[in-house]
């Protein structure tokens, strides 16, 4: 992926990653699930 201004990388073991996949649906990106799971938490 080519660098973008403004994106960051975070580390996650293989089983976290699959874990967050799973909570997601089909087409939704890793920051729609992040941000989804936040909003839950009330933050």
């Amino acid at each position: 992926m080519p660098y973008r201004s403004g994106v960051t990388t975070i580390q996650l073991s293989p089983a976290t990653r699959d874990k967050l996949k799973g909570l997601g649906k089909k087409g939704e990106t890793y920051e729609g699930i992040i941000l989804k799971l936040i909003k839950r938490c009330g933050k």
